[in-house]
């Protein structure tokens, strides 16, 4: 008798313990002596901040001379806090002796052969470069990606050895 007794005690036990664990919150008490509030903000702060992706130029193959102008583009993708103004360079590349004004690609190895090139802000303007307030793109941030077209041309030249030709640009949102 006493082990059934024991056992019985037991289980009412573990029901108890069970039921108060799983009693759910909706069963809290209701008070009726007054209440008082406090308020707490919430908060965020948002500097402005700017991110920039490029995409690579290619002019692709030449088919041989260089006798005419040969135009591609391709985008910058600048995004902004809302409201920032900022303004996007290009740098003159990596060229040997590349400029702003006369950028230039470099043959590769023991090729000291150039190809000239030029980068725009719009088909055919004035040349994209580093320098702000003087040949940088202004625009003002939307919060959202913008689209920016690089212009890019090659003009009619002398044409070098074959070889592929390369210089590497660097592009900088300044905001």
């Amino acid at each position: 008798m006493r082990t059934r007794k024991n056992g019985l005690a037991a289980l009412a036990t573990v029901v108890a313990t069970t039921l108060a664990v799983v009693a759910p919150l909706a069963d809290a008490a209701v008070y009726s002596n007054g209440s008082k509030t406090s308020n707490f903000d919430v908060t965020l702060k948002i500097i402005a901040d700017c991110t920039i992706a490029t995409q690579p130029l290619d002019f692709g193959q030449s088919q041989g001379v260089l006798a005419t102008t040969v135009s591609v583009n391709t985008t910058l993708n600048v995004t902004c806090t809302n409201t920032t103004p900022y303004n996007v360079g290009l740098s003159a590349g990596t060229g040997t002796g590349s400029t702003i004004a006369a950028r230039v690609m470099s043959g590769t190895g023991a090729n000291t052969s150039t190809v000239s090139y030029n980068l725009f802000q719009a088909s055919g303007a004035t040349n994209w470069g580093n320098t702000q307030g003087t040949d940088t793109l202004s625009r003002t941030g939307s919060g959202s990606s913008q689209a920016l077209t690089v212009y890019g041309a090659i003009p009619a030249q002398a044409t070098p050895q074959p070889d592929t030709y390369k210089s590497t640009i660097t592009a900088t949102v300044y905001f």
